[in-house]
């Protein structure tokens, strides 16, 4: 027996076997204290595990076997790397010399033991495990590079690529919004110049140049306050207003332009030239005078515009002392170059015009209207940027009140066609017919809320008859007064396409259409389309006019007569 242990002690077989090329001997000396010296590896054998005595075996050192079994995997490889390739990337790297030199967990440990049990070994300090640590990540990477490097590569690469995603992501959104920011707040900076109108009103109230019934409240007790900005453009400045415990609309003049074109609001004017006339010494007699003639240029040669002009007096009278002073009479003059204000004056007693309120200088307040477009619902502008107008259209239809209170808004607005349509002062035009200039009240009844390219007949001739054009788009006056092109003389003719009863018609024909009663849809069609044929050249046009708006007010009247909307 002895001389077999002494046989194997010597071969080289064994001795080759057992040592490696880096000298590291399996011997039961060299195994760290308190560990299994590790097995061989063989077919079916693992690191761990004991076939015999499992239950006596000391605790195995995983990082002891892989110190041991690496030179005997390197020399066993030896054989297939000569006759093979001179590389095979499926053998391992060398082992770093850090690894070797690192000892076994339990040869630190004082209690003994290896595997790891909770509580089997002491508290070690941060330096203690970051070698240990450091070395099993080292020895991962040699003995599974593939598995190693490909999918930590795979997650960075990903984890880059959604980062810069996400970071260009918020980039954008704060990049939109920025600009969306920037562009709301020019814009409304722009338009909404209520505080410029406020302190040039009360300036000149406080110097005496101006007076009126607002002045007071809106300069010296501060009871007329500025609300939600309503403007469209930067010279028609438009506000919600709060005057004590009344709601209304102020609206306010900025500037002038220097001449008046088709293409542009018929109404701005400069501040350097308000409230220049009547000069001091103007006589109640002369200022008489001075509007007379106003209204002849505006109006034309009408016979009760002495009514209409004692009319205005008895209006410019703020503080209804029974006289008309000069400031006052200065604000006066100011209001009625607006072809709005001469408008509202003239129809104060109508159902359909809002109440004038107050006025100073050339500022002046009306009634606020409930619902302040006939239909459709009000958006924030980025969003109407992206919305197809037909589209918006339809959207519109569907918000709209029941068919029964669609036909007395309608009717309304017959009404108030009717109302323009050679009235006692004359013939008013409709130069820009759209459903935000209409609203109505909680009872339904229609409220004009926009009159300002409402303008009369006579003044529209005398803009419009020296504009010089090329063609009839030329021949527009805001956007739905046309004249034609004269071709030999390459000016615009006065005579005016289409009647305002045509136009509110085409505004109606969708408005009423759409959810009409079955029984009338058909007559109602007919009629509307009717109407919208209307031209102001026809033959004996106004009496078409008066049988056509007759028939479509009968007609809509008789089907909601018995309902609790008449």
């Amino acid at each position: 027996m002895a001389r077999e242990q002494e046989r194997d002690k010597h071969s080289p077989t064994t001795s080759t076997r057992l040592r490696g090329e880096g000298g590291v001997s399996p011997h039961p000396a060299s195994v760290p204290r308190g560990c299994s010296p590790p097995l061989e590896p063989r077919l079916g054998a693992r690191a761990g595990f004991h076939p015999a005595g499992a239950a006596t075996a000391r605790p195995f050192c995983p990082l002891t076997a892989a110190v041991v079994w690496r030179p005997l995997i390197l020399e066993r490889a030896r054989a297939p790397r000569a006759r093979g390739p001179a590389h095979s990337p499926l053998l391992p790297s060398p082992l770093p010399r850090v690894c070797r030199a690192v000892p076994c967990r339990a040869e630190r440990s004082r209690a003994g033991g290896c595997s790891g049990r909770r509580g089997s070994a002491p508290h070690r300090s941060a330096s203690d495990r970051r070698p240990l640590r450091g070395c099993v990540i080292a020895m991962a990477r040699r003995l599974f590079p593939g598995a190693w490097l490909r999918k930590p590569h795979y997650a960075q690469v990903r984890f880059s690529y959604v980062r810069m995603k996400y970071l260009f992501i918020s980039w954008l959104v704060v990049f939109v919004g920025s600009w969306v920011t920037y562009v709301q707040y020019s814009t409304y900076t722009e338009l909404c110049r209520g505080h410029d109108c406020r302190k040039i009103i009360c300036d000149k109230y406080k110097t005496g140049v101006i007076d009126g019934s607002a002045c007071s409240s809106l300069c010296a007790k501060e009871t007329l306050y500025f609300g939600k900005c309503l403007s469209t453009k930067p010279n028609n400045q438009m506000y919600l207003g709060i005057w004590g415990n009344l709601q209304g609309v102020i609206k306010c003049q900025m500037e002038e332009a220097a001449q008046l074109d088709l293409g542009t609001d018929p109404e701005p004017r400069k501040e350097i030239v308000l409230f220049d006339k009547p000069t001091r010494g103007t006589t109640v007699e002369k200022f008489k005078e001075m509007v007379y003639s106003l209204f002849k240029a505006k109006l034309g040669e009408q016979g009760n515009l002495s009514e209409l002009v004692n009319l205005i007096l008895s209006f410019a009278d703020g503080n209804k002392d029974g006289r008309v002073s000069l400031p006052e009479a200065k604000s006066v003059w100011a209001l009625l170059q607006l072809d709005e204000f001469l408008l509202m004056v003239i129809l104060q007693d109508k159902e359909h015009t809002p109440k004038l309120m107050g006025f100073c200088g050339n500022l002046y307040v009306t009634e606020r209207v409930e619902y302040s477009s006939l239909y459709g619902i009000s958006l924030p502008w980025i969003i109407e940027l992206f919305i197809p107008s037909g589209f918006r259209r339809s959207m519109d239809q569907w918000f709209t009140p029941s068919w029964p209170r669609k036909a007395k808004i309608a009717i309304g607005f017959l009404e108030f066609v009717e109302d323009i349509f050679h009235g006692p002062y004359g013939n008013f035009l409709m130069c820009d017919t759209s459903a935000k200039n209409l609203g109505y009240n909680d009872k339904y009844d229609l409220k004009m809320i926009d009159m300002r390219k409402i303008v009369p007949e006579m003044n529209l001739k005398e803009i419009i008859k020296d504009r010089q054009c090329e063609s009839d788009l030329d021949c527009i006056y805001g956007t739905d007064c046309r004249t034609l092109c004269d071709q030999s003389k390459m000016r615009c003719t006065t005579e005016v396409i289409q009647p305002n009863l045509a136009k509110a018609c085409q505004l109606l024909k969708d408005y009423l259409l759409r959810g009409a009663p079955s029984d009338i849809h058909e007559e109602l069609e007919k009629q509307l389309y009717l109407c919208i044929a209307l031209k102001v050249t026809a033959n004996q046009m106004e009496m078409e006019h008066s049988l056509i708006l007759n028939n479509l007010k009968t007609l809509l009247w008789k089907k909601i007569s018995h309902t609790n909307d008449s």
